[in-house]
């Protein structure tokens, strides 16, 4: 029993099924597009796959599904308000390196390529779970969200940390969108951008809690007015109704993701700050590594647990950094930025993006049925 429909829930519930599993997944939502922070999904926000990512998807038997949906950035990085870069990166160079780009696409499409890969019937939508202790299941997996209801089970006393950030997620149609994506930083705020196939721009901004720009689109485009194009010009032709605004919060890492027959994924296990881009990144790799040890959950905590608890500080570290205020701090975290070769941002990534499925290589292969 999968308690959660988002990517983390119906991912595992994918690789559970190619393991040999009878699976049922139970999401809240009545539309069945559930996700792990509400109802971004439905409004159109865009998802970056990195190249660890596309690996656990070809694991999944998804990959270049996901490939051929996407649209791969063409270059990136770290800019600052003004324009001018911090850190920026050639995705030739991660190609070459880990075998994929980044891949961009709606968040929307990637759930419904996880759900249509499942067989009719399997995800029963309007079933919130209330009593988690009640499912009588072989193995009951939480893919619930920071809020989970399965993590009270497994690790009653933990508890999400807030940032004091607010995040908008946006969609934009421009006629002339960017070519390729990216971040800046400001004084005490970052926003970024990401192309997608279809002509519309993914847009997220993130700013101080209790300002009023945390509540009110007008006051959001001001607060961006002075940075440099397309975010203005972005913000502003941004449609209201595909605004999604969260407080931004984080999970300190936790002592187990496994008690008895039941087992974490994604949020659930290990939500963090969206600093490296890896928040749906990591549930996929949850849900490849669980359909290669249901039967050993030990493992699966042993696999998951140390490379998530580090990415989690990692992440948060990064947010404390693209948030800090004050014109001497940002100055000279941007002056750090530059100093930085690009051969080498790129290779200090190897961490994250160097990952494979246990028992698959370094090369990227495509998992079959």
């Amino acid at each position: 029993m999968v308690v959660g429909g988002g990517i983390g829930g119906l991912a595992a519930a994918r690789g559970l099924v190619l393991a040999g599993w009878d699976v049922e997944v139970l999401e809240r939502l009545a539309d069945g597009s559930g996700d792990e922070d509400g109802s971004a999904s439905r409004l159109g926000g865009g998802i970056s796959i990195w190249p660890n990512a596309l690996r656990a998807l070809d694991a999944l038997g998804l990959g270049d599904t996901v490939r051929a949906e996407g649209l791969v950035q063409a270059a990136g990085g770290i800019r600052d308000r003004r324009g001018r870069w911090i850190v920026h990166s050639d995705n030739r160079r991660m190609i070459a390196r880990h075998g994929d780009g980044i891949t961009v696409l709606r968040r929307a499409r990637l759930l419904a390529i996880l759900r249509d890969a499942l067989p009719p019937g399997l995800v029963r939508t309007s079933a919130p779970v209330e009593r988690p202790g009640e499912i009588d299941a072989d193995l009951v997996v939480g893919a619930d969200g920071i809020g989970s209801v399965v993590r009270r089970l497994v690790a009653p006393d933990a508890r999400p940390r807030d940032t004091g950030t607010v995040a908008w997620r946006l969609a934009a149609q421009v006629t002339d969108p960017p070519s390729e994506g990216g971040e800046t930083w400001g004084d005490g705020c970052y926003a970024g951008v990401a192309p997608l196939r279809d002509g519309r721009v993914n847009l997220w901004a993130v700013v101080r809690a209790g300002e009023p720009a945390a509540t009110d689109l007008a006051a959001l485009r001001r607060r961006f007015a002075d940075f440099h194009a397309p975010i203005p010009e972005l913000l502003d032709a941004a449609d209201p109704e595909s605004a999604h605004v969260t407080g931004l919060a984080w999970l300190p890492p936790l002592p187990s993701f496994v008690r008895g027959n039941r087992v974490l994924v994604g949020d659930a296990a290990h939500a963090m700050t969206p600093n490296l881009g890896q928040g749906g990144c990591l549930a996929l790799e949850d849900a490849a590594v669980l359909s290669r040890c249901a039967d050993d959950l030990a493992r699966y905590d042993h696999l998951r647990r140390p490379r998530t608890a580090r990415l989690t500080r990692r992440a948060r570290l990064a947010g404390l950094v693209a948030g800090l205020s004050g014109a001497v701090p940002t100055a000279g975290r941007d002056a750090l930025g530059r100093l930085v070769p690009a051969a080498v941002t790129v290779r200090a990534l190897d961490g994250v993006l160097g990952w494979t499925p246990p028992g698959v290589s370094a090369a990227r292969r495509r998992a079959t049925e």
